[in-house]
C-alpha cells in the first residue's frame, strides 16, 4: 500500500482499528486517500469497493467533501442514482458521488475527521434507498 503523504495519527488509527486497507497517493498534486474493500450494503451491484476521499491542503481545519468510488455502483433494482460524475484518480475512471455536507451537519474542525467522513459514506449508501 503506498504511502505517498503523512495522516494524522488520529487518521491511521481509525484506519487501522477498523481494519481498513488504504493508501495515500497524490496525483497532480492532489492528495487522495483510498480505502480499498469498504463494505457497501446490500441493493448495490457490489459488496464491496474502493473509496476515494480528496485530502485538502487546509484539512482537518476545512471539511471532506463527497466520495469516489470504484468500480462503479448502481442499484440492483434497476432505479437510477442522482447527482453521480466521472473522475480520473490513479489510472482509473473512478464514480464520484455529489454529496456535500449542509448547515443541519456542517464540518466541525476538531471534531469531524476522515473517520467521521466515512461514517457519513456508510450513511449515504444506506440513505440511498430510503429517500427512493
Amino acid at each position: 500500500m503506498r504511502r505517498q503523504f503523512q495522516l494524522s495519527q488520529e487518521d491511521i488509527e481509525y484506519l487501522e482499528a477498523h481494519g481498513f486497507e488504504w493508501e495515500s497517493v497524490t496525483e497532480n498534486g492532489v492528495q487522495w486517500v483510498i480505502v480499498h474493500n469498504f463494505s457497501v450494503p446490500a441493493g448495490y451491484n457490489h459488496n464491496s469497493i474502493s473509496a476515494a476521499v480528496r485530502i485538502n491542503p487546509s484539512y482537518p481545519d476545512t471539511q471532506i467533501d463527497m466520495v469516489y468510488f470504484s468500480p462503479h455502483l448502481s442499484r440492483k433494482d434497476g432505479k437510477a442514482i442522482k447527482a453521480l460524475a466521472q473522475q480520473q484518480l490513479d489510472g482509473k475512471i473512478w464514480q464520484r458521488w455529489s454529496r456535500h455536507r449542509t448547515s443541519k451537519n456542517p464540518w466541525r474542525p476538531g471534531v469531524d475527521n476522515l473517520g467521521t467522513h466515512l461514517t457519513l459514506v456508510t450513511g449515504l449508501l444506506e440513505r440511498e434507498f430510503k429517500m427512493a
